[in-house]
């Protein structure tokens, strides 16, 4: 039985194999062919974070599979009072046939899978967001930059660069990420991703300069530079993050060809400017979409792999 927790645990070919699985079903729906991968499987759903895309791809996703979902909030189970993750963990995956996590700890994340008798996916937690990660990977491939991916992260050291990192580390590409000064990407995952990375080649590159970073990449990505939770630093944020908003003149120094991603929500303005999001929406809207395809890859691909003998 495998879980899905980070990029880490998967081989270049797993992950290669995951997507190539993704286009498949992805044509596959959107021929109307609604093949019943996980016919009468019941994925538990919990939410500690609330969400729009994770609920919705998922919820949808394993609805199309031929199963169904169970919305669990924190507000719905003990979880969220006290008990301990061990005895939840144990208790919901005696039940179900797969779980999905959107929390704040990847600590627990993978305390909870390691009592769980049923694959568990990260949905996204402090350390790591993996599915959004395949999302974009998918993105990337069915816009043609597949065998020359150069990609640019600019903005904040968080969960979604740690992936990042851990995708371009094992699929051996370049990535360069710029942060602002204090607001560097974890120290261990850095050190774990350029050990990868010497074995596949991928070129990490972590500076503080999102103009170098940009110049010549074929994809552009960032993220929000006040994550939920973090509103109270909202203020400082704003200062500490000048210079570094994906704009019409910093997109000039990418590659002529390259495209811009965002996970979303995208706070206009801020992290990139009005003009840039709507010049890219069709990559932006398609990436988001790529939640849903990306995912139900994933779920049959741990369902397969915890039938395997």
């Amino acid at each position: 039985m495998r879980h899905f927790l980070t990029l880490k645990d998967f081989t270049q070919e797993e992950i290669i194999e995951i997507n190539e699985l993704a286009i498949s079903i992805k044509k596959e729906t959107k021929e109307k062919v609604m093949k019943k991968y996980m016919p009468n499987k019941t994925l538990g759903m919990i939410f500690e974070k609330s969400s729009t895309r994770t609920r919705v791809s998922f919820e949808t996703g394993i609805y199309q599979l031929g199963g169904v979902g169970l919305f669990l909030s924190s507000n719905d189970i003990q979880l969220g009072r006290g008990e301990p993750i061990s005895d939840t963990s144990r208790v919901i995956s005696s039940m179900v046939d797969m779980i999905m996590i959107r929390n704040d700890s990847q600590k627990e994340l993978e305390e909870f899978a390691s009592y769980s008798k049923v694959p568990v996916i990260n949905g996204l937690t402090d350390k790591f967001h993996p599915i959004q990660l395949m999302a974009d990977y998918l993105t990337i491939c069915e816009c043609g930059l597949k065998n020359n991916i150069i990609v640019a992260y600019v903005g904040d050291g968080n969960n979604m660069t740690h992936s990042w990192l851990m995708l371009a580390a094992k699929l051996g590409f370049e990535l360069r990420v710029a942060t602002p000064k204090g607001y560097e990407v974890d120290k261990k995952i850095l050190k774990d991703a350029l050990k990868i990375a010497k074995k596949s080649g991928a070129k990490l590159i972590i500076s503080n300069d999102p103009k170098s970073a940009i110049k010549g990449a074929t994809v552009v990505t960032t993220d929000t530079w006040v994550s939920m939770g973090q509103e109270e630093e909202k203020e400082k944020r704003i200062k500490d993050f000048k210079g570094y908003m994906v704009d019409a003149k910093m997109m000039k120094l990418a590659h002529k060809k390259a495209i811009f991603l965002h996970c979303l929500p995208a706070y206009r303005e801020y992290e990139v400017s009005t003009e840039v999001f709507e010049k890219y929406a069709p990559n932006i809207f398609a990436e988001a979409e790529n939640r849903l395809h990306a995912q139900k890859a994933i779920m049959v691909w741990l369902d397969r792999k915890r039938d395997e003998k």
